[in-house]
């Protein structure tokens, strides 16, 4: 995984519920470490906000494009090749690193970031196995729990 893809599962998932209640654990992540000022972290919030809505497919990606204004990626030839630099207000470059992971993965490891499906979780993964078919942010928590859940409902049914 690389830095920017664990930047960007840190921040979605920096909203977890917990007993029922969502939590605001940004302030816990390195992205709120990275990020100066109270402009750039209202930024950092509004972009995971929306980044969250987006990747749940309850809006548009073009939700992410206020965030993008000011900012252009330059590039510059070294004996490597080309490579990128990110230029935005420096208060802002981790939301919008946070977009570009988001748009990278988007592109080249399509569906594989997505929402745990367990309906009493909020959480995100990004799917890794060769197959493309993990459903659980964790299956040591929510695979589990989901799993135990059926099989006591069918047992009660007595289908099991």
């Amino acid at each position: 995984m690389t830095t920017d893809e664990q930047l960007l599962l840190d921040l979605l998932n920096s909203t977890p519920l917990v007993a029922g209640v969502e939590q605001d654990r940004l302030k816990e992540t390195a992205a709120w470490a990275e990020t100066p000022g109270r402009d750039g972290r209202r930024a950092l919030v509004a972009v995971r906000s929306a980044l969250q809505n987006v990747v749940r497919g309850e809006e548009a990606p073009s939700a992410l494009t206020p965030f993008l204004r000011d900012v252009r990626q330059v590039p510059a030839m070294t004996p490597d090749g080309v490579t990128w630099t990110l230029e935005a207000p420096a208060a802002h470059r981790t939301a919008i690193r946070a977009i570009l992971a988001w748009n990278e993965l988007k592109a080249t490891k399509p569906g594989r970031l997505r929402p745990c499906e367990n309906p009493e979780c909020q959480l995100f993964l990004i799917d890794r196995s060769k197959a493309n078919t993990a459903r659980w942010c964790s299956m040591a928590s929510c695979g589990n729990r989901l799993k135990a859940r059926r099989h006591y409902e069918a047992k009660t049914r007595g289908t099991a």
